[in-house]
């Protein structure tokens, strides 16, 4: 029964530590997921929109540049919106992750768009900018130190708690 207490306890004492590589990719991969999917149905959708509005078929893969602008447009969007607004993008959430100021105060939206405008930076330096994350002990990635900001473990660890002590077992010899 200590065991999962003890494990429980760890998880408390996480809430408010900087998130390490692995999490962080792991939000990364969920974020690609949801905005690639998303812009897939939403071109779609104009595609199918705009044919009908001008008479002729539509396809968006014709117009490479285009495509590429608008994807960037709602990576940025997406990006920007949720750390202003939540402070975490749907990836982070799901994996219980928040992006904060360095100080630990609440990120705002001039900072979240530097930090999205300069996270390209860490992929073009040969990905220098993410190798960072490993040997920086505030585990901050280039385009956080740019933008002045710093990614924590932020899931609601007393309702998870909470939680854990319903499931567990009463305390006592069995019957």
């Amino acid at each position: 029964m200590t065991g999962p207490v003890v494990e429980a306890d760890r998880d408390l004492g996480l809430q408010g530590h900087y998130a390490g590589v692995a999490t962080r990719f792991g939000a990364f991969v969920i974020d690609v997921t949801v905005v690639s999917t998303s812009f897939a149905v939403g071109g779609l959708v104009v595609e199918y929109v705009v044919s009908a509005l001008i008479g002729n078929e539509v396809d968006l893969s014709d117009a490479p540049v285009v495509s590429t602008v608008l994807l960037g447009g709602w990576w940025f969007l997406y990006c920007v919106y949720a750390l202003s607004v939540a402070g975490r993008t749907p990836g982070m959430a799901a994996l219980g992750l928040q992006v904060v100021h360095s100080d630990g105060s609440q990120l705002d939206v001039g900072h979240a768009v530097l930090r999205v405008v300069t996270f390209p930076l860490s992929f073009l330096l040969f990905g220098f900018g993410f190798l960072l994350i490993l040997v920086r002990r505030d585990r901050r990635a280039l385009h956080d130190l740019l933008g002045g900001a710093c990614v924590v473990y932020a899931w609601d660890a007393r309702a998870a708690r909470l939680r854990f002590l319903a499931r567990s077992a009463p305390v006592g010899p069995d019957p």
